[in-house]
């Protein structure tokens, strides 16, 4: 063999373990990542056990839960496959649901359809013709049970 045939596989071998290093990294961060967002989830359960006084915000809180855990899932699917991708989305996904969270949960409701009608025109969701209850809440980080009632007592105020 050469010397440029031992340079060559030389070469070789430094960008495969160069390569291996790097996922291992990668697969390094995207656990510490999932487990991170695992602690923040068990740490959400938590607390939620602490509120069980506070009735349907109760239930509500059980939902957003649901959704981020839902959310979470997707997103470490999501980074098992393309972890470079989508570690930033993965976190911006998650404060943007913590900040909503803390931001709503103490609103009244004429605040949270200020606060609404804001993120709408930000966003231009309502130019979506599929718009859904569903979609519309997940975009906002509310749960569906929560805006559905918040425009059923905008529609019949008599009734809450």
């Amino acid at each position: 063999m050469s010397g440029a045939h031992v340079l060559i596989v030389a070469i070789i071998i430094a960008f495969v373990i160069a390569f291996i290093i790097t996922m291992v990294v990668l697969n390094a961060n995207a656990k510490k990542i999932i487990a991170a967002n695992t602690k923040l989830v068990e740490n959400q359960n938590t607390l939620l056990e602490q509120n069980k006084q506070q009735g349907n915000e109760l239930e509500e809180q059980k939902e957003i839960i649901e959704m981020l855990q839902r959310q979470q899932e997707e997103m470490a699917e999501k980074l098992k496959n393309n972890p470079i991708d989508q570690v930033a989305l993965l976190r911006e996904k998650t404060r943007e649901h913590r900040e909503h969270i803390e931001l709503t949960s103490d609103m009244t409701d004429e605040e949270l359809m200020a606060w609404i009608d804001q993120k709408m025109d930000e966003t231009s969701l309502f130019l979506d013709s599929s718009l859904t209850l569903k979609i519309m809440a997940n975009s906002l980080g509310l749960t569906q049970r929560r805006l559905s009632t918040l425009f059923k007592n905008k529609v019949h105020p008599t009734n809450a």
